[in-house]
């Protein structure tokens, strides 16, 4: 009888009260009034097959203070639950729109425990032959087992695993108990502290350990590298880096780290470049195992990755937002955080100039175009959670950040940020909680700062109005506009910098209106040149006058300061982006001033906009013509290096421009090992990718090179990746059709780095005639690589899809696509603008 009343009221839940699809912001709020002190007892069956299901059993156990509907959430289909209890009686198993609902009817005041046998759903778990691991951010959870699947309830976790004999496992828990057999092993892990259900994580499989201790604390490494040399090559480098990150962050924080013990585990061909698990951190293992050749970027990003990730740890992890729409504080901070503790181990870094270079074009690139999105966004339904992440939210928000420190103060910004960590441990907050702590910090009105700077898209524009009388500057004045004609001002500090032949003058400026004058300039010599944004500080799209675009192309590096000549380069960028200054003009610019830029941040970055320059921004013709003395140029600075580092990147910007018969002969003869680059040896991922380059370039037994690359490689994970991208390389047209044809199974999409590679050399700049035809179904595509995918995959398969392209065909293909899908989902659509911007731009 009680079987049938409770079936009965499982299928009265229906009308206005059913969740629908996802988790809607109503069902979240419903869901943490009700419940309390939650826990999961989690068991996971692992097979040895990767193709073999997953079997789990969770208990949940929670509190409500009266009885009510539950609603837990489980992906379908249904036949992957297979029992549930509440309260120690059976329930039939009905799922609506992937969830469970426990009637009131079986649930009680206080202590309540909810059982459920399942199958794990695939998505959230990526398995290979020997590992596996999960990835369940920002709401992908319930698709590998029942939970409620948001951000404010969070609960407890112990895990139990049940894996093939000799497999290692590692989980957000420390270990408590291990048995085996001949056949498998079974590890209990100690339950956890309270963490939101996107933090929740293990891998297990065939891992080495790498451990050591630092200041008394015990650091564990996981990972499948195969060549011991470069394991011992990194190990005390990652060790270190995220010592002195913990013990920095506990400093600043005046909070003790927060979750006990401390590994890693670098995941070959990882979705992301790290995750925050507490406890047990992901990474992918490119980025922190280096090869002897790596540039200063790559070691200065590995840095900032470790210490962003272990910044989590505080900021996103011991404090959590509420709902996904305040996503970008704990990346924000993150990311602040990570600036700051990087600065003690690279001493001989300009820091100011690498905040630049690494928050500023990444954030313009976005923010320049129609598809720019605000850095807080509106969010009804976790399912479009993953639409949230980007650059906006990665270099964008630290921007304004710092201009925020600025108005606040360091002190005062530092108070606020050990309240809101006290506040709130191991809970959660919104942005207006911080807001309130800091602005009683300042007689500044932060609510209307905000409002601008991140509730809005887009960014300002400036333009410099400069008068001179007798050889003086009689007036200086800024002008801001907003180019979407809201009428909104950005009000932040900048640092105008004005050029003269004994250097550079800086004079701070606060702008809070649309119009400044520059009042401490009156009275100067005329300048050689105004650069409002001089020291890399303020935002928004700086319009260069006549007089300072002339003197910069022609002059730039006459200006001895490296940050200024960096501000300088970024904007020049900008203005070429923006149609204000030519694409030849910038590489004239830039050809003749590498020749003696000595910082290798700068040299970095303009290599970037060179090479990018070369490919997207000149016809076939005029880059064949340029070509020779191009490469010349790039193979010059190889030879001139000083440093390792700098020789690396010199060379690999050398490599990715080759056009010329005998540029691509001499990278041949150093892939076959016949010719050396004196002082940079190269590793087996730096072979990989010259096999890649001259393979796509079509040069000569190109097929012997890519099976000769392929036997040469030992280790198995990367010998996988290269084997699944090496159909896009074909010199055969058909090939490459049937290799993106297979990209529309979502069983060919599950190790999306490999997807992305194959993409981007399907579509590389030298296939761009053939590669067309890709652009209309994969634009279809979007959609369900969306819904199927990771956070950044819709970006990355839009990028790979379409930065390739320059032909006025490709961008009438964009445009139709989008004016024929009225109806499409705003945020993919800005995907596609943001993604689509510079070949638009070109191809006007």
């Amino acid at each position: 009888m009680l079987s049938v009343l409770l079936a009965a009221a499982l299928a009265s839940q229906s009308g206005p009260d059913v969740p629908g699809r996802g988790v809607s912001e109503a069902l979240a709020r419903e869901r943490s009034s009700i419940i309390g002190s939650l826990r999961y007892e989690l068991t996971f069956v692992v097979p040895e097959a990767p193709d073999e299901p997953i079997h789990g059993r969770v208990t949940l156990r929670f509190v409500l203070e009266a009885p009510h509907r539950v609603v837990i959430d489980i992906a379908e289909p249904a036949e992957r639950v297979r029992s549930v209890r509440s309260g120690g009686i059976e329930l039939p198993v009905s799922l609506s729109d992937g969830h469970l609902i426990v009637p009131a009817h079986a649930t009680r005041a206080g202590q309540n425990d909810v059982t459920i046998e399942f199958v794990a759903g695939d998505d959230p778990f990526t398995r290979e032959q020997g590992f596996l691991y999960t990835l369940f951010v920002p709401a992908s959870a319930h698709h590998g087992f029942p939970c409620f699947d948001q951000p404010d309830l969070k609960a407890r976790y112990s895990l139990s695993l049940d894996v093939p004999a000799g497999w290692k496992a590692v989980a957000n828990g420390a270990e408590a108990a291990t048995e085996s057999d001949a056949q498998r092993t079974r590890i209990r892990f100690e339950e956890t502290q309270p963490i939101s259900t996107y933090l929740f994580a293990f891998a297990a499989g065939e891992f080495s350990v790498e451990t050591a201790e630092r200041d008394g604390r015990e650091f564990r490494m996981f990972h499948r590298e195969t060549a011991a040399a470069m394991v011992e090559r990194n190990r005390d480098a990652i060790v270190d880096l995220h010592a002195s990150a913990l013990a920095w962050l506990e400093e600043y924080t005046a909070v003790p780290y927060p979750f006990g013990k401390f590994d890693v585990v670098a995941v070959p061909s990882f979705q992301f470049g790290g995750m925050e698990h507490p406890g047990a951190i992901f990474y992918n293992a490119e980025r922190l195992l280096l090869e002897e050749s790596a540039t200063q970027h790559q070691m200065l990003g590995r840095a900032s990755l470790i210490a962003h990730e272990t910044a989590h740890m505080w900021f996103g992890d011991l404090v959590t937002m509420r709902w996904f729409d305040d996503v970008w504080m704990k990346e924000v901070f993150a990311n602040v955080m990570a600036a700051k503790i990087v600065n003690p181990s690279f001493p001989e870094v300009d820091h100011d100039l690498r905040f630049l270079l690494s928050h500023y074009p990444a954030a313009y690139q976005v923010d320049r175009t129609a598809g720019a999105n605000p850095i807080r966004q509106p969010l009804s339904n976790l399912d479009e959670a993953g639409q949230l992440y980007g650059p906006i939210i990665y270099q964008k928000a630290p921007i304004a950040m710092r201009q925020l420190e600025l108005i606040v103060g360091e002190a005062g910004f530092r108070e606020g940020l050990r309240a809101y960590l006290q506040t709130h441990r191991f809970g959660n907050a919104t942005w207006g909680d911080l807001v309130r702590l800091l602005d009683a910090r300042t007689p500044e009105d932060l609510t209307a700062w905000s409002r601008t700077w991140v509730e809005e898209r887009g960014r300002p524009e400036f333009t410099t109005g400069l008068s001179v009388e007798g050889g003086l500057v009689s007036r200086l004045r800024l002008t801001a506009t907003d180019p979407w004609q809201r009428g909104l001002v950005w009000p932040q500090r900048l640092r105008v910098a004005l050029g003269y032949e004994s250097g550079v003058r800086h004079i701070q400026v606060d702008v809070a209106a649309a119009s400044v004058v520059v009042a401490e300039a009156e009275g100067m010599p005329e300048p050689l040149f105004v650069l409002p944004n001089g020291a890399g500080l303020g935002y928004g799209f700086f319009r260069l006058d006549g007089m300072s675009r002339d003197y910069l192309l022609g002059s730039i590096e006459a200006i001895a300061d490296p940050l200024t000549r960096g501000s300088a380069w970024v904007t020049l960028w900008d203005n070429v982006m923006e149609s204000h200054i030519g694409a030849g003009a910038f590489l004239d610019a830039a050809v003749r001033a590498l020749a003696t830029e000595t910082d290798e941040q700068n040299i970095q970055q303009v290599l970037v906009y060179a090479v990018r320059a070369f490919w997207a921004h000149l016809d076939p013709d005029e880059r064949g013509r340029r070509a020779p003395a191009f490469e010349s140029m790039l193979w010059a600075g190889v030879g001139r290096a000083s440093t390792r580092s700098e020789k690396a990147a010199w060379f690999e910007a050398f490599r990715d421009a080759a056009l010329t018969t005998p540029s691509l002969a001499l990278i041949g003869r150093v892939w076959r090992r016949d010719e050396r680059i004196e002082g940079l040896p190269l590793g087996e991922t730096d072979e990989i990718a010259l096999a890649l380059a001259l393979a796509v370039r079509e040069v000569p037994a190109w097929e012997d090179i890519l099976q000769t690359q392929l036997d040469r490689i030992g280790n198995p994970d990367r010998r996988a990746r290269f084997a699944f991208v090496m159909p896009a390389l074909s010199a055969d047209p058909a090939v490459r059709e049937q290799a993106f044809s297979r990209l529309a199974l979502p069983e060919h999409r599950s190790r999306e780095p490999w997807v992305i590679e194959s993409l981007a050399c399907l579509n590389h700049p030298l296939r761009e005639r053939h590669a067309r035809q890709f652009i209309g179904p994969a634009l279809d595509l979007l959609r369900e690589i969306q819904r199927t995918g990771d956070i950044f995959f819709p970006t990355d398969w839009t990028h790979a899809l379409l930065r390739g392209h320059r032909s006025p065909e490709a961008a009438a293909m964009v445009r139709e696509f989008l004016s024929r899908e009225l109806d499409y989902p705003q945020r993919l659509r800005w995907t596609i603008l943001v993604a689509a911007d510079e070949l638009l731009r070109v191809a006007r």
